[in-house]
């Protein structure tokens, strides 16, 4: 028991914080926007930590991928894996928002007006041509622009090519992936030291949400956690299962299944992908992963392979697009909800609801409010166990997945 609570200490700190927040905007009104900038000071910490903790954390991930195994082969059936797996379920979690809209029914006049007063200065501007926006998406015309919240996947891209360059540079580059990895040591400490403020921070910030837009939002969240149980259910029993058959077979989905249920149990009762690693490798050993491919997709995938954080990408698009009137019926748009949501999966941290830092790259990159970052934590929060069990689990079907790859069709029978 006492280990129970403390896995899940500070998810339950961080609910009761939201719930009576809740309560005190019911009940005190538009009064409660007087504890209001207790939640800018939280949010003014977020973003400020964002930006180095982004370059430290992605950069340091591919600088330090050098000396391993097969790498070319690997790395490569690892980046085939986790991009089809998480884009599907990019697709599959935004065609469920079709069928049960997360806010369907609800007033959304006060938020659409915070909306306007945010974009006034954005709407009188001339709209850039494709090929302009693209080149802007990806990247910005001075150094220093890169270090600000509204360039997130301009970092993204600099944080890529700056590993890769760490990488390729050999015995030199060693010294800067060390400290590409002390750097991300520290940024995560930074953002725990931050998360301790965060229940009086988003408590104070939803009191004051739900005085200004009122209590029906809360139907939302309801239905949001409802549809994102659904999307659990069926990926967890329908799509694990694909994989593995993907993977080797029937006896494939034997071994899974055979093996799904410590990996499963240990997210659900520590609620932390990081947490899971040692678990995890454990049981691909038993489904007769190889070593290498096994101790890479695994690590790997706690940091960068979250297909329920995906899911949860795209139900927080989706409520910030409904709650704000923005139109998502274009093809662009849902392109963009799709792509954005795959990238919250790659960046959320392995650590219980993700550090915020995926809902700040959907503030960023769809140019919402950052007032609004509350709204969609609020999701991240009552979906964390889930998520962590579509996050953690589904490394150890992926892991057979590119076993499957690398060693070839009949690689189980060959290791059984």
């Amino acid at each position: 028991m006492k280990t129970f609570f403390r896995n899940y200490k500070s998810t339950a700190i961080l609910l009761a914080a939201i719930i009576i927040g809740g309560i005190a905007g019911v009940v005190a009104g538009s009064k409660a926007e007087v504890v209001k900038p207790f939640g800018d000071l939280f949010l003014n910490l977020m973003f400020t930590v964002i930006i180095p903790l982004v370059f430290f954390s992605i950069s340091s991930a591919i600088a330090n991928m050098a000396g391993l195994g097969r790498l070319g082969k690997i790395l490569g059936s690892i980046i085939l894996v986790f991009l089809g797996t998480s884009l599907l379920a990019a697709i599959i979690g935004f065609g469920g928002t079709f069928i049960i809209k997360p806010l369907a029914h609800t007033d959304t006049t006060a938020i659409e007006q915070m909306m306007a007063k945010a974009d006034g200065s954005r709407q009188n501007s001339t709209h850039p041509s494709f090929l302009e926006q693209l080149v802007q998406t990806f990247t910005v015309p001075d150094f220093p622009n890169l270090f600000t919240k509204t360039n997130m996947l301009q970092l993204i891209v600099f944080s890529v090519l700056f590993g890769l360059a760490t990488t390729l540079a050999g015995e030199k580059g060693k010294p800067v992936a060390a400290f590409l990895a002390s750097g991300t040591a520290v940024m995560m400490k930074f953002v725990k030291i931050i998360m301790y403020y965060a229940p009086i921070g988003l408590g104070c910030y939803f009191a004051s949400i739900i005085g200004t837009l009122g209590p029906q939002i809360l139907e939302g969240y309801a239905r949001s956690f409802g549809l994102y149980l659904i999307l659990t259910v069926i990926y967890f029993f329908g799509f694990f299962t694909l994989y593995a058959f993907m993977a080797g077979g029937k006896e494939g989905i034997k071994v899974f299944w055979k093996n799904a249920v410590p990996p499963s149990v240990t997210a659900i009762a520590t609620c932390s992908s990081a947490a899971c690693i040692p678990i995890n490798l454990e049981t691909v050993q038993k489904m007769h992963v190889p070593s290498d491919i096994a101790e890479t997709v695994i690590p790997l995938g706690a940091n960068t392979h979250k297909d329920g954080s995906v899911f949860g990408g795209v139900l927080k698009i989706v409520f910030l697009f409904t709650l704000f009137g923005k139109d998502l019926t274009s093809l662009p748009h849902m392109l963009a909800v799709i792509a954005v949501a795959f990238l919250v999966g790659a960046v959320m941290g392995a650590i219980p609801s993700g550090g915020m830092i995926g809902e700040m790259l959907i503030l960023s990159v769809f140019g919402f409010p950052p007032e609004s970052l509350p709204i969609i934590a609020v999701i991240s929060t009552i979906i964390d166990v889930p998520a962590t069990l579509l996050n953690s689990t589904g490394n150890t079907v992926s892991a057979m997945l590119v076993s499957r790859l690398v060693e070839g069709k009949h690689w189980l029978s060959r290791t059984q």
